[in-house]
């Protein structure tokens, strides 16, 4: 016979993409607050975010969906207002839906009983990732070779990344033109140029974009760059190689890592 183990059972959602967290409660309350304020400041407040890991937060989001959910308007970060998109508002539509819908199935559970918490077939296995930027890509093309492959991905429309992979990855993956996977590229492998032109450089991936960020955490720096599309790349820099000038907000920058720092995870 089935034993109660609890009135009401608490259930949490949250939505995952190749092991990374997507969104969950704190992010959709987030958006929300971004419709209702207009302002990515008010809204950190409210979610109970400093204003860095609701940028963060945001940034994830965009780059883990085919388009942004979450937009900035004329004036920068913190002097323009902030604007959640159409594909964010049916994020927050969907996501709020599917809670509604888990809160009955833990209600009903609580009511009927379990024989033990173990009966709780909610405990899976997922891989947490440390690498910080993670993008939703298309496969463009794939270009074969004898020992390696390069593999072509589209970002966005005016951004492509390149990685080079083995034959027996290649096949492992699945990837095909059309596919859809996520590409990893770690922050500390992620170098930056302060010039207008096209660094020379031998690195394959030279990506423009402008400054959105700059964070002196003492021994290293983060940088933040916008790409376009919604899109956002990190990179992380010793603070004794940088000056604080290059990187101020809105300057034009490149973000340069080599193709065999790009790892492509797909399901």
């Amino acid at each position: 016979m089935a034993r109660l183990i609890s009135s009401k059972i608490d259930t949490l959602l949250a939505l995952r993409a190749d092991g990374r967290l997507l969104v969950g409660r704190e992010r959709i309350t987030l958006l929300e607050a971004v419709i209702q304020h207009g302002s990515i400041t008010k809204a950190a407040e409210i979610a109970g975010f400093s204003y860095k890991t609701a940028w963060d937060a945001v940034n994830a989001i965009n780059n883990l969906l085919p388009r942004p959910a979450f937009i900035t308007r004329t004036g920068g970060p913190r002097g323009g207002g902030a604007e959640v998109t159409e594909e964010g508002r049916r994020l927050i539509t969907v996501f709020r839906r599917l809670e509604e819908k888990l809160g009955r199935i833990s209600a009903a559970i609580a009511e009927e009983g379990l024989e033990n918490d173990q009966d709780l077939l909610f405990w899976g296995v997922a891989m947490r990732l440390s690498a910080r930027n993670a993008f939703h890509c298309t496969v463009k093309a794939i270009l074969p070779a004898p020992v390696n492959v390069e593999v072509q991905l589209q970002v966005s429309p005016e951004c492509e990344i390149a990685a080079v992979l083995t034959n027996a990855a290649v096949q492992e993956l699945g990837l095909v033109p059309g596919r859809q996977v996520v590409a990893l590229v770690n922050a500390s492998s992620v170098m930056l140029a302060p010039t207008e032109e096209p660094p020379k450089i031998s690195a394959r991936n030279k990506i423009a974009g402008t400054v959105v960020s700059y964070v002196n955490g003492g021994m290293d720096c983060e940088v933040a760059i916008d790409i376009g599309e919604g899109k956002t790349i990190t990179s992380i820099l010793s603070c004794d190689e940088t000056s604080k000038e290059d990187f101020l907000p809105g300057k034009k920058v490149w973000a340069i890592f080599k193709t065999s720092n790009v790892i492509i995870a797909s399901d």
